[in-house]
């Protein structure tokens, strides 16, 4: 069965074999890493950033505000984080870092990178030059057909 998916491989269009490797590339980051609003991204988002609105965070994130309020209820939970009432309103809710969190973070921020340096060992610095090029080329070309563009399409009856 492989030589048969290798073979249909072989005979694809070089777009589209790029096109499957990306996907096979998210697939492998995403498996791997933390997911969109997981504990560990969010404690490193505080980390970097030390005090953060749960709606800042929401948006960042790119997921439902209840899956965000049920994994910042566990880490309050665990006393990994602190959520306390905006001083300019009172209905915003401003979270940051327990001692306890930090720790967390640095852990995590730190087995993130050793993944990242391990998935990426097989390039050498010119090759990631190289790639790293080529990727914001392609991200800055899809940010403005697949996103700029569409954000500003009127709406139907505007």
């Amino acid at each position: 069965m492989k030589d048969e998916i290798r073979k249909d491989y072989d005979n694809l269009s070089i777009d589209t074999k790029i096109i499957k490797n990306f996907r096979g590339i998210s697939h492998t980051i995403m498996h791997n890493s933390e997911g969109k609003g997981s504990q560990s991204r969010i404690l490193i988002i505080l980390l970097e950033n030390k005090e953060v609105s749960q709606r800042a965070l929401t948006r960042h994130l790119g997921i439902q505000p209840g899956s965000v309020s049920e994994v910042l209820k566990k880490l309050e939970d665990n006393g990994l984080i602190n959520r306390f009432a905006s001083v300019d309103d009172r209905r915003t809710s401003i979270l940051s870092l327990t001692a306890e969190g930090e720790k967390a973070a640095k852990k995590a921020l730190s087995h993130k990178d050793q993944l990242y340096n391990e998935m990426l060992e097989v390039l050498d610095e010119k090759d990631k030059q190289e790639l790293l090029a080529l990727l914001e080329k392609l991200n800055d070309d899809w940010d403005y057909k697949y996103h700029h563009k569409h954000k500003h399409k009127k709406k139907k009856g505007e």
